[in-house]
């Protein structure tokens, strides 16, 4: 007898396979989630990016750990991909909504501290002169009785001759042993945008010595601008000045609004 035995050959067990990598696939949801929630809100578009694209490649890896059979989540990985992707794209729309904001925010605000300069059109003319700062003429001499400032969207401001006028016994701004003075002043839209005439304000000086003479009310008379312009349309307001009563002259600003330069009348009195 041979003193090597043959051992009988018993069938192994197969190697349980290891516990599944599913982890990549739940991260890719989670921020994929999160990321097309930022991406809603236009001035979280950076997040929205960030968190899409690890999402995308975070959902790309657990794929490929499914398809080796190393996880089994195929679906949470593939929703992921899905969330990653809109991510990028709502991180896209929400980049150029915000700068477009920013844009015409950075716009209007030069607008404003700017001013819409006025060129002068004469009494009786058709055609504006050179545009000048301020409601001034190309000389740089205020504008006179009768002439107009024509602004860049043909917004249109006119102020009359001075006339002289007796306040009521209740009106308010006036001294005795001053004079009193109205003018009309008119607007008129001839641009395409309708024209809140709310904001519109004027002032006054007086004499020689540009002393301020206040602004005089009494009943309809100093009433301001209300409402809003429509294109093609114009309306129409009486103001009154007190000024001293040797003054020989008015000066008249008057201002459309923040986001224009002020027209300078000089009226002679």
């Amino acid at each position: 007898m041979s003193q090597y035995t043959q051992q009988p050959q018993f069938p192994q067990a197969p190697m349980p396979a290891g516990p599944a990598r599913n982890g990549l696939g739940t991260a890719a949801l989670i921020l994929g989630i999160i990321g097309a929630l930022s991406g809603l809100i236009p001035l979280l578009f950076w997040l929205a990016g960030i968190l899409g694209l690890i999402g995308l490649i975070l959902g790309l890896s657990a794929k490929g750990r499914v398809k080796r059979g190393e996880a089994t989540n195929k679906g949470v990985a593939v929703a992921g991909i899905v969330l990653g992707l809109v991510s990028l794209v709502l991180s896209v729309v929400g980049a150029v909504i915000t700068f477009k904001a920013v844009d015409e925010a950075v716009d209007e605000i030069n607008k404003v501290t700017s001013g819409s300069s006025a060129s002068r059109k004469p009494s009786g003319s058709d055609e504006p002169l050179e545009k000048a700062k301020d409601g001034e003429d190309a000389s740089g001499k205020a504008l006179a009785a009768g002439d107009s400032a024509v602004y860049d969207d043909d917004l249109t401001v006119t102020v009359s001759e001075p006339a002289s006028w007796t306040p009521g016994e209740y009106a308010i701004g006036h001294t005795k042993g001053n004079k009193a003075y109205k003018v009309t002043v008119t607007i008129e839209n001839s641009g395409k945008e309708k024209f809140e005439a709310a904001l519109v304000t004027a002032e006054a000086r007086a004499g020689k010595d540009g002393v301020k003479a206040e602004s005089i009310y009494d009943g309809k008379v100093g009433e301001p601008f209300t409402g809003t312009i429509l294109p093609g349309k114009k309306v129409t307001a009486v103001w009154a000045f007190d000024a001293p009563a040797d003054a020989e002259n008015l000066t008249v600003e008057v201002s459309p609004g923040f986001a224009y330069d002020a027209g300078v009348w000089d009226l002679k009195l």
